[in-house]
């Protein structure tokens, strides 16, 4: 584990916080600090609670990676990326997303991911911009995306890449609810002690039984 993403326990869940410094982009290094984080809290076998510092929760795949970048490169990067939000949709204890910022790809399909997703109140944008920036949707975000996002906004989201603000995100099925921006991290926190309360194995199996065939579907596109 890497100060990219650092693990820190309390009780009945553990805190897994990115701070790059910058805009927490999703390159190889931060998914592979985000792994390392998410083994200690199943190690722990807590509930995950995954939080942001900075202005954004992240600023998405490495785009430099995309533009300069060999195709290895760019292939362990998405492969990465993808094998992180399956381990979240699947992770055998709750996750709790608590999103402060401006979430692009890939931070709005780890936010996806997770179970119970909290936004703070803000002036922020969240989405999957791919295709205004000439990028194609990666085929396991479009399965994330098609489980999680509302009908009504599946194609504004992944087709045609409008970003929305907080409100508007949960209506389109990003977030659970919004809080306002000082309540965040006290209400993540909450969230997380309520759902320490669960039966684990009766959370794990009936999670596996209610996503099993999206987990399938982008285990085979792994």
């Amino acid at each position: 584990m890497t100060d990219l993403a650092t693990y820190s326990r309390s009780g009945p869940f553990g805190t897994i916080v990115m701070d790059d410094g910058k805009a927490n982009v999703m390159s190889l290094a931060m998914l592979n600090a985000l792994h390392a984080a998410f083994d200690a809290a199943e190690r722990d076998r807590v509930v995950a609670v995954l939080k942001a510092r900075g202005r954004h929760f992240s600023g998405g795949f490495d785009l430099n990676v995309f533009a300069r970048g060999s195709a290895e490169q760019q292939y362990l990067m998405v492969k990465a990326g993808a094998e992180l939000a399956l381990r979240i949709l699947s992770f055998p204890n709750p996750v709790v997303a608590a999103c402060q910022g401006n979430a692009f790809p890939m931070g709005a399909f780890l936010i996806m991911s997770c179970d119970h997703r909290i936004a703070a109140e803000g002036d922020y944008r969240i989405g999957m911009n791919e295709v205004a920036i000439g990028l194609t949707v990666p085929r396991f975000a479009i399965e994330i995306a098609r489980q999680r996002l509302t009908p009504a906004y599946f194609s504004r989201v992944v087709v045609t890449a409008e970003m929305f603000g907080p409100v508007e995100a949960t209506a389109a099925g990003f977030f659970d609810r919004v809080v306002p921006a000082g309540e965040l991290e006290a209400r993540a926190e909450e969230a997380a002690r309520a759902l320490a309360t669960l039966d684990m194995a009766a959370h794990a199996a009936t999670k596996a039984r209610a996503r099993g065939a999206v987990i399938r579907t982008i285990r085979d596109m792994i």
